[in-house]
């Protein structure tokens, strides 16, 4: 009797995966590499059918700001529920869209909410995505995109023209500047020098091949791309190229905003007012919600040319508004930065362990563990770039099967992590912001145990 008790639950879950393997799409990614089956949650913490309990630091890939089933949250989404409103109303006016967007307007960039406008689309970020390249082009009469080598805006049709993998587009890919893996070898500021100085040659070259564009789309750190932070100063040379040409700047924050990066939202770092901000995950609150916030003077649209039937998502609205007023009253913007930091630092004593781990980078609780090949000879520095000691090695190859041997190894721990980067070889941390010091600890710790048991430390003479 006991072993069967102990087995239904594994049974029961053995066949949810099963149903769904034979039922779904081919185009299931996270069930793959996560096969496990959630009944509950709250905060950090998943259990599973099976009864196993993880730690979830892929958040709904950055959208749980506040973890699973904040209280804060359930209490708004019933306060709507119980009051008998309507749950869909189009583009309707309505007291809970009134709350949020007077919530939203004010977390954002003075510079912005003193002059913004606000246009509910779909349900998801790659639909805000369409809506601000839409914009942009109906606001200019031009047609182009600038977008950067890595970006992930989404995968709709235009959204994934301006993503990295694409291959059809009507996109012209510029440079994102990174130290590990410099596009011109270098690193640091000169590599984000030369990167600014290649997007003005190309705008300003008549002969570049690149008309005036319709707008150019950043992430302020680039996240599926193997989590890059946009250095501050490239990210400011960005907005005087643009401004001074006439050329909207987008900042995709989807995945960066709400306090995920240590500001509550990324572009706040650098100082730099974006004319257009694409916002969604976080902002509903675990719910589906997608904005898109840009200057009045964008301001172009006649009524209906864009639209669509999910905008007026009134549960999301008041779990978005009730997420944005937690993380703005219990700064965890700044604990984000704090803590992160301390992740950060504790993470690069580890690669000092494990030659596997070729570099650690972040901003606030988005931070990314790249995964190397271990025995390949590192990637020479440009001989001309001034570097010396290990700062001379370059990258060693990326590598994906490591990656992907510590994701498993993760799991059987207890730990949920997601993979990113140009060869999916970034183990990418995301936890919620209202993590504490103690879950911290375990999930270094775990993710620790799962290096070790992959890629032993290396014998010292």
């Amino acid at each position: 009797m006991t072993a069967e008790r102990t087995e239904a639950p594994y049974a029961a879950q053995d066949g949810i995966l099963r149903r769904q393997s034979t039922r779904e799409s081919a185009a299931r990614t996270y069930a793959r590499a996560l096969p496990i089956v959630p009944v509950r949650a709250r905060g950090l913490t998943i259990e599973g059918a099976d009864g196993r309990r993880y730690l979830d630091c892929l958040s709904g890939a950055g959208t749980l700001a506040l973890g699973h089933n904040h209280p804060v949250v359930l209490e708004a989404i019933r306060d709507v529920l119980d009051s008998g409103a309507p749950l869909h109303v189009l583009d309707l006016a309505t007291p809970v869209k009134d709350a949020f967007t007077t919530e939203l307007f004010q977390t954002l960039p003075p510079g912005l909410a003193d002059h913004a406008r606000v246009q509910f689309c779909g349900p998801a970020g790659t639909d805000a995505v369409e809506a601000a390249l839409k914009l942009v082009r109906t606001a200019t009469g031009r047609n182009g995109i600038l977008a950067f080598a890595g970006a992930y805006h989404g995968m709709t049709a235009g959204a994934l023209e301006a993503s990295g993998g694409a291959t059809d587009v009507r996109v012209t890919r510029l440079p994102y500047p990174q130290d590990y893996r410099c596009p011109f070898g270098i690193g640091g500021e000169y590599g984000a020098e030369l990167a600014a100085r290649w997007t003005r040659s190309v705008l300003d070259d008549a002969k570049s091949g690149v008309p005036r564009p319709a707008g150019m789309i950043l992430e302020p750190v680039q996240g599926e791309g193997g989590v890059h932070p946009a250095p501050d100063a490239w990210l400011r040379r960005m907005r005087q190229i643009t401004e001074a040409r006439s050329i909207p700047l987008i900042a995709d924050e989807v995945q960066t905003g709400v306090g995920r990066t240590g500001r509550f939202w990324a572009v706040e770092h650098s100082g730099v007012v974006p004319d257009v901000m694409v916002l969604s995950k976080a902002i509903g609150g675990s719910l589906p919600l997608a904005v898109v916030v840009y200057h009045e003077d964008l301001d172009v649209w006649r009524p209906g040319a864009h639209a669509g039937t999910f905008r007026g998502n009134q549960l999301a609205m008041a779990a978005g508004a009730a997420t944005l007023a937690y993380v703005r009253e219990n700064r965890l913007a700044e604990r984000a930065a704090a803590l992160g930091a301390r992740m950060m630092t504790q993470l690069r004593a580890l690669a000092a362990e494990f030659p596997c781990i070729g570099d650690v980078r972040g901003r606030g609780l988005m931070i990314g563990v790249e995964l190397v090949d271990p025995e390949a000879t590192p990637e020479p520095a440009l001989p001309d770039a001034g570097l010396t000691g290990p700062e001379a090695a370059g990258p060693r190859p990326a590598a994906p099967a490591l990656a992907a041997a510590v994701q498993r190894e993760c799991l059987r721990r207890g730990l949920i992590v997601e993979l990113g980067g140009r060869h999916a070889s970034v183990v990418r941390l995301l936890p919620p912001l209202t993590i504490s010091d103690e879950q911290a600890a375990a999930v270094l710790d775990r993710l620790a145990d799962a290096v070790a048991a992959v890629a032993p430390r290396p014998v010292r003479p």
